[in-house]
């Protein structure tokens, strides 16, 4: 069997590979994609595996964005660190939701699940993938809750300028200059927002479109990113990531 994992952490991927093998020695790791650009590219390519595994949540946003940007045709198995998303994931009517960390035994029972599938039975399931619902309704939100010790504070996304973890805290940094502490992680923040209006910078930021006013490219080919607001520490765009992040500023 060929097996795609779409998953923005390293460490979970190659996770989720060994765990594979272990389970069943004749599965075949065809690939591995860490963004929704990425994986759209692969599947483009002309990639063919039997079974996706996918992150819900990806390095540029909610992976549910695939689907309206291509056909998929293979079945696939979700996973994520938040059971907010399951609803939504069984609505996409995937083969089975993992949650994270990814036990042995429930990934066992999730290829025991896909492989008593018949071939008609894995039509099936891709065939109401296709009826993702759209009913023009942004998925994303305008407005997120920040609580802090006794404070529930209400910001809409629209006042955002970046997001900020350091030392195991999490910041907000609002396009006026406030900075709000909340308790939220960026993996949790970016499930909120729209990946057209935000992007994950690099594993301490996530920046607002409108706050970037300048992208320089540096001697070893990472981005230097300036903001409006300023920022607590230098953002770098790693040489890795900047293609896809130049890509997502010229949207």
């Amino acid at each position: 069997m060929k097996v795609l994992i779409v998953e923005d952490e390293t460490a979970a991927s190659e996770n989720l590979a060994v765990m594979l093998n272990e389970l069943d020695p004749g599965i075949e790791i065809v690939g591995a994609s860490e963004s929704i650009q990425q994986t759209v590219r692969l599947l483009r390519s002309g990639l063919s595996p039997d079974l996706i595994f996918m992150d819900i949540q990806l390095s540029d946003g909610n992976s549910f964005s695939i689907f309206e940007q291509m056909e998929v045709t293979t079945p696939i198995i979700f996973t994520t660190a938040y059971d907010q998303f399951a609803i939504k994931a069984f609505k996409v009517n995937s083969i089975d939701y993992l949650l994270k960390p990814i036990k042995v035994s429930d990934l066992k029972a999730a290829l025991e699940k896909f492989s008593r599938l018949s071939a008609a039975g894995r039509d099936a399931y891709v065939k109401m993938m296709k009826q993702l619902p759209s009913n023009g309704e942004s998925p994303y939100k305008s407005r997120i809750i920040l609580t802090y010790k006794e404070d529930i504070i209400p910001v809409d996304t629209a006042d955002i300028a970046f997001f900020h973890t350091a030392d195991r805290s999490t910041s907000v940094f609002l396009k006026d200059g406030k900075r709000l502490p909340c308790n939220i992680t960026l993996e949790q923040a970016m499930s909120q927002l729209d990946p057209d209006r935000f992007i994950r910078a690099n594993k301490q930021f996530i920046l607002s479109r409108d706050t970037i006013v300048k992208v320089s490219v540096r001697f070893d080919s990472r981005l230097h990113i300036t903001t409006g607001v300023p920022a607590p520490e230098t953002i770098f765009v790693s040489k890795n990531k900047a293609a896809e992040f130049k890509s997502w500023m010229a949207r």
